[in-house]
């Protein structure tokens, strides 16, 4: 958080404080357990892992509602990880808005992506590795942004002067390689390193039925290669991330046809060391009051295609995911998703997942995650956390 200091000065310096302006606080609070199903690769490493986090939030709005701050930062203490212990500021953007474009300038975070299992085209915000393992928890992103709302559709326009780097489990916890990475030794291709420019472009529309997506990115990838470093003699072997320049080009489909939601995400990337397509499309069916009953059920179904081959980062090149959502649609919003995901490349290769959550009064609610992972293959990313399988409960307080 240090690092992005003086952009934070910069951004907020150029607001002038409104005395009239409406100002709203919320957040939450929350304990986390973790419990590993199996007993860990090494001695330093524990079954059971627990920790807090805060994530407060301030909205101010002004100037009738077309200018407002919102600021969420976040903080987490991890027991025995102290890479897990970190804060960040998840947000901290000035939006204004009228009839025909929106400006934006801060930290904020920006979503891209239709599909379940992989969001491909996802590449403005950087991963938080050490928060969940399905890569859903990203870094607030230093950005200014301008889009222009006409009838042919919404294009935004994206400056990103400040990279961030992904952060990674530390020796004492859990879902790492054998070899630790690094987090305070990564290098870049550029020059400027984190200061390099990076900028991208979107362009969205609604088409009856259809949602369409197309972006361009330019600038440094937030997924680093890995270089080994050290050697067995002097026992001090890490990783060390590598962050290269990258030009991706991304496209997500959306097609509403009655119960059934057919999703699409393909992208072209690259860079000096690599040039690959990758693409994951499928359905979601939902079968509304399943026999005669209040509840709803998604069936989901998708395919993953990437043409690299097998990395820590790559779980997915020929892989099929099936998955079923179960909604309550109770007064406490019970909701529950499984899934599995098959590698068809090799039938001994596999992972699960299960979300679940449910509101117990107005102000607490719990969620349970789980992850699991199967391969007999070394050369696997599974391989690496084949004994990591766990589960994850969360008492959260709202206020």
């Amino acid at each position: 958080m240090r690092q992005l200091l003086p952009f934070i000065a910069l951004c907020c310096g150029a607001i002038t404080p409104i005395a009239q302006a409406d100002i709203e606080y919320s957040g939450t609070a929350t304990i986390e357990q973790r419990y590993f199903l199996q007993d860990p690769l090494f001695p330093e490493q524990q079954r059971a892992q627990t920790s807090v986090t805060l994530l407060p939030e301030v909205f101010m709005s002004w100037n009738d509602g077309y200018d407002s701050l919102t600021f969420k930062p976040f903080v987490r203490a991890d027991q025995y990880d102290s890479e897990r212990t970190h804060a960040d500021i998840r947000e901290l953007m000035w939006l204004h808005a009228s009839d025909s474009y929106e400006l934006r300038a801060g930290i904020g975070k920006v979503f891209w992506g239709q599909t379940e299992s992989v969001h491909l085209g996802d590449v403005i915000n950087q991963t938080d590795s050490v928060e969940r393992v399905d890569g859903e928890e990203k870094l607030g992103q230093p950005m200014l942004s301008a889009s222009y709302l006409m009838e042919s559709g919404a294009v935004s326009v994206y400056v990103l002067p400040y990279f961030r780097e992904r952060t990674f489990a530390g020796a004492e916890g859990r879902l790492r390689p054998i070899v630790p990475i690094s987090n305070d030794n990564a290098v870049y291709e550029s020059e400027d390193e984190q200061s390099n420019l990076d900028y991208a472009v979107r362009w969205q529309q609604t088409l009856g039925d259809w949602e369409v997506g197309l972006s361009y990115f330019d600038g440094t990838n937030r997924e680093p290669q890995l270089i080994v470093e050290g050697g067995l003699e002097t026992n001090d072997l890490v990783l060390r991330p590598y962050y290269e320049q990258m030009q991706q080009v991304g496209a997500d489909l959306l097609w509403v046809n009655g119960a059934v939601l057919y999703k699409f995400e393909a992208i072209h990337r690259k860079s000096n060391t690599q040039s690959f397509l990758a693409a994951v499309a499928g359905f979601e069916y939902t079968s509304v009051g399943i026999f005669d009953s209040v509840y709803d059920i998604g069936w989901l179904a998708e395919y993953q295609y990437d043409e690299r081959d097998a990395s820590f980062f790559v779980p997915a090149q020929n892989d099929v995911m099936v998955g079923v959502r179960w909604i309550w649609n109770d007064p406490d919003s019970t909701e529950l998703l499984m899934g599995y995901v098959q590698d068809l490349d090799d039938m001994e290769t596999y992972s699960a997942f299960v979300e679940a959550s449910s509101r117990m009064t107005d102000n607490w609610k719990w969620t349970l995650n789980g992850y699991f992972f199967s391969t007999q293959s070394q050369t696997d990313p599974y391989f690496f956390v084949r004994r990591d399988d766990h589960i994850e409960i969360n008492v959260e307080y709202f206020f």
